[in-house]
C-alpha cells in the first residue's frame, strides 16, 4: 500500500501511517493538496490527513475535503507527544527560539510560555526538526516526534512537553476507489457532507431526522462555499452503518432539505471512542 503524507520524513503523519500500515510504503508530500490530488489521480495511492485535534480542534482540510471528495476508508485517533528536539550539547538555558507547525505549538504552549521562548512557525513537524539539525544553532530548538529526532540526529532535551498528556489527533485515510465495509456486529461510522437549500429552518428541518429514528451525530461542521459567506456546506459523522435501516431512513430524509449531499465513507469506529 502506497500511502501519501504531508511533511517530510518523521512527520506524526508518517508515523500514524506506520501505525496503522506497518508495511506501506510513505510518499512526502509538501501540501494537504498535493496529498489530496496523488490520492485523486492514482488508485493505488492513499492520503492520511489529520483532521481534528483533542486540545486544538479542527486543523483544517475540510475545504479539501470537499473538492476531493474521496473516499475514507479508517478513521485512526493518534496520540501525539510532543518533545523539545536541539543540536547536541544544547541546554534549556540556550534556547531562544522554538520553530514548529503551528498547532505543535499551540498544543505546546505552557511549555513555551513558561520558558520564554519566541515561537517560529514553519510547515511542518519534522521540517522544523530538519532546519534546527541543518543550522546548528544552540539557541534555536523544534518542537517534534522522537521520530525527528532520530532521522535528523538531534537530541530530545524535555519529552512530552504537550498541554495535554493525551493528546490525541484524528487522521482520516482516503482514496479515490469507493469502498463500504459489509455490515456485521461492529461500531461503524459513516460521514457524509450536505449543502441545505435555503429556507427557513432549514438546519434544523434536516436533522430532526437523527432525533426521530435514535441516530447519534459525532461531528457537524460549517464551512462556507467558495466565494460565498451566506452558503455554507456542512460536513457531518453519525454512528452507524449506511446499511441500517435507522441510518437509510436518516439520510433519506436530510436529502429531502438539501441541494447537494455526498456520502463520503462508511468505516469501522476506531476503538479510542469507546474509552
Amino acid at each position: 500500500m502506497k500511502i501519501a503524507y504531508q511533511g517530510i520524513a518523521g512527520s506524526y503523519s508518517e508515523s500514524c501511517a506506520k501505525e496503522m500500515y506497518p508495511d506501506c510504503e510513505t510518499i512526502s508530500c509538501k501540501t494537504f493538496d498535493e496529498c489530496f490530488e496523488k490520492a485523486s489521480q492514482d488508485n493505488s495511492i492513499k492520503t492520511i490527513i489529520p483532521e481534528s485535534n483533542k486540545t486544538t480542534g479542527n486543523i483544517g482540510v475540510e475545504y479539501l475535503i470537499f473538492k476531493y471528495r474521496l473516499n475514507i476508508y479508517a478513521e485512526h485517533f493518534f496520540l501525539i507527544n510532543h518533545n523539545l528536539l536541539v543540536v547536541k550539547g544544547s541546554k534549556l538555558s540556550d534556547i531562544k527560539d522554538v520553530f514548529s507547525h503551528a498547532q505543535a505549538l499551540s498544543q505546546s504552549s505552557e511549555f513555551i510560555k513558561k520558558n520564554n521562548l519566541n515561537e517560529n512557525v514553519r510547515a511542518d513537524t519534522a521540517g522544523s526538526a530538519k532546519y534546527v539539525s541543518e543550522i546548528k544553532d544552540k539557541t534555536k530548538a523544534a518542537i517534534a516526534s522522537k521520530l525527528s529526532a532520530q532521522i535528523y540526529n538531534l537530541d530530545i532535551l524535555k519529552e512530552n512537553i504537550q498541554d495535554e498528556k493525551n493528546n490525541v489527533t484524528r487522521f482520516l485515510v482516503m482514496g479515490k476507489e469507493i469502498y463500504q465495509p459489509e455490515l456485521k456486529d461492529e461500531k461503524y461510522i459513516t460521514s457524509f457532507l450536505f449543502k441545505l437549500k435555503s429556507k427557513p429552518a432549514a438546519l434544523y428541518s434536516a436533522l430532526s431526522g437523527f432525533a426521530i429514528n435514535g441516530v447519534n451525530m459525532t461531528k457537524l461542521q460549517s464551512f462556507p462555499e467558495k466565494n460565498s459567506f451566506s452558503s455554507f456546506f456542512f460536513l457531518c459523522d453519525i454512528e452507524g452503518h449506511i446499511e441500517d435501516n435507522k441510518i437509510k431512513n436518516s439520510l433519506e430524509e436530510i436529502g429531502l432539505h438539501c441541494e447537494d449531499m455526498h456520502v463520503l465513507g462508511v468505516f469501522k469506529s476506531d476503538k479510542f471512542r469507546q474509552k
